[in-house]
């Protein structure tokens, strides 16, 4: 498999059921306000801000939400599976704590319309500037830069492949309070058709964070018949990080979930793809 984080280009630059990601352009686009909603980590005053400290750099993936039909079944899926606390937060999103610290959120689905799946968020210290990159690089934004509050300001975007994915530039939030731990964020994959444009395009939106000093990706890319049908559209495929892949899985099915590819060897790790009590698409990774 080729599951590294895309190629750097030879000079310096300037999930999900099959049809979740290509549906989710049309809805969206339809329905700005209710995606700044639901990105929205958290509400309120000080006290529900995000984790102190600096913003992540530009290209690290930060945020992650998935939007739910039900939030209660997600509450009790997602609560059982990882342990996860829930807080009530901006507009119609609950926010996902392990040990007090924000590690996702859940999102009411109110548009039929709007898929069921998570969506990855990238740093950026300009929503306005990389959107503007992204359309100049072949990709779409469906939302277009969107203040939430005073915590900070959201995108929706997609590759030139149509794989969708978020921009969050922080304001008092910035993103993961905790990532890199059971229960936890660990890795986006990008399932896509053309590798090579996919590396282009990657890298030359993130170069420093993919390839710069010290850099430590969070993503990376495959061809999506590595691991899915060739119908499946290309998509950002969502990775939490585990103990026990098996008794993970277990509880997945416990839970009212399912395993949709079953445990295989990546270079990052032992995955397994499931899809929790509502359909929505995830990884679990042992490492």
């Amino acid at each position: 498999m080729a599951e590294n984080p895309p190629s750097p280009p030879p000079s310096p630059p300037p999930s999900p059921s099959s049809g979740d990601d290509a549906s989710s352009a049309d809805a969206a686009a339809s329905s700005a306000e209710d995606a700044a909603s639901r990105s929205a980590p958290s509400a309120g005053g000080p006290d529900q801000d995000g984790p102190a400290g600096p913003a992540f750099p530009e290209g690290v993936p930060c945020w992650i939400d998935v939007q739910l039909p039900d939030l209660e079944a997600g509450k009790r899926f997602y609560g059982g599976l990882f342990g996860w606390t829930f807080r009530e937060a901006y507009g119609s999103s609950v926010w996902a704590c392990l040990d007090g610290a924000p590690v996702a959120a859940l999102v009411r689905k109110w548009d039929g319309r709007m898929p069921t799946v998570w969506t990855v968020y990238f740093a950026t210290p300009d929503t306005a500037a990389l959107a503007g990159r992204i359309r100049a690089a072949g990709g779409q934004v469906i939302v277009p830069p969107t203040p939430v509050g005073h915590l900070g300001v959201m995108a929706l975007t997609s590759d030139p492949e149509g794989a969708v994915f978020g921009l969050w530039q922080a304001g008092t939030h910035a993103g993961f309070g905790k990532r890199h731990e059971p229960g936890c964020f660990t890795w986006s994959q990008l399932y896509t058709r053309d590798t090579a444009a996919a590396d282009a395009f990657y890298a030359s939106l993130f170069h420093d964070a993919l390839f710069g000093p010290g850099a430590v990706p969070d993503f990376g890319r495959a061809p999506i018949e590595d691991v899915f049908p060739a119908e499946m559209p290309p998509h950002f495929l969502v990775h939490f990080c585990v103990e026990n892949a098996r008794a993970a899985i277990e509880t997945v099915g416990r839970l009212g979930g399912r395993v949709q590819v079953p445990p295989f060897e990546a270079s990052y790790g032992r995955v397994a793809v499931v899809t929790d009590n509502q359909g929505a698409s995830f990884a679990l990774l042992q490492r």
